[in-house]
C-alpha cells in the first residue's frame, strides 16, 4: 500500500474561520504506508493505526452549523474535522483515540475530505 492523502473540501464561505483555526489546503486525511490514518484540522491532529478502524460512512448534506469547523458532537463523542456541509466520512473507531477537545477520547471522526468514498475505499472498511 502507498502513501494517499485526502485533502478537505474547503467552501470559501468559512475561510475567516478557517484561517482562525489554522487550517489550509495541506490539512486532510492520509493513509500511509505503514497503515496508519492521520487526520490534521490546523493545529489538530488525529492519529490512530487503521487496524482501530471499525467501520466508516459516508454522509450528507448536513447543516452548516453542525458541519462546519472544529465541533463535538452533542450526541456522542465524537469529533469533528468539518469544511463543508455537503458531505463527508465518518470514521468509527474500535478503541477511543485520545481527545483531540472536551473532556473524553472519541469514538468517532466526522471528516468533509473532497474524496469521501475514495477515503472509505483506502480505509477499507
Amino acid at each position: 500500500m502507498k502513501t494517499q492523502h485526502f485533502p478537505y473540501r474547503l467552501d470559501k464561505r468559512w475561510s475567516a474561520l478557517f484561517f482562525a483555526l489554522g487550517v489550509g489546503k495541506d490539512d486532510g486525511v492520509t493513509i500511509t504506508d505503514k497503515g496508519e490514518l492521520i487526520a490534521t484540522f490546523g493545529l489538530f491532529k488525529v492519529k490512530t493505526t487503521l487496524t482501530n478502524v471499525d467501520h466508516t460512512e459516508v454522509t450528507g448534506p448536513h447543516r452548516w452549523y453542525t458541519a462546519v469547523g472544529l465541533r463535538l458532537s452533542l450526541t456522542d463523542d465524537g469529533v469533528t474535522f468539518g469544511t463543508n456541509h455537503h458531505k463527508g466520512l465518518s470514521i468509527a473507531f474500535v478503541k477511543k483515540i485520545p481527545r483531540v477537545m472536551g473532556f473524553r477520547k472519541h469514538s468517532l471522526l466526522w471528516v468533509s475530505v473532497a474524496d469521501p468514498e475514495g477515503l472509505a475505499a483506502a480505509i477499507g472498511k
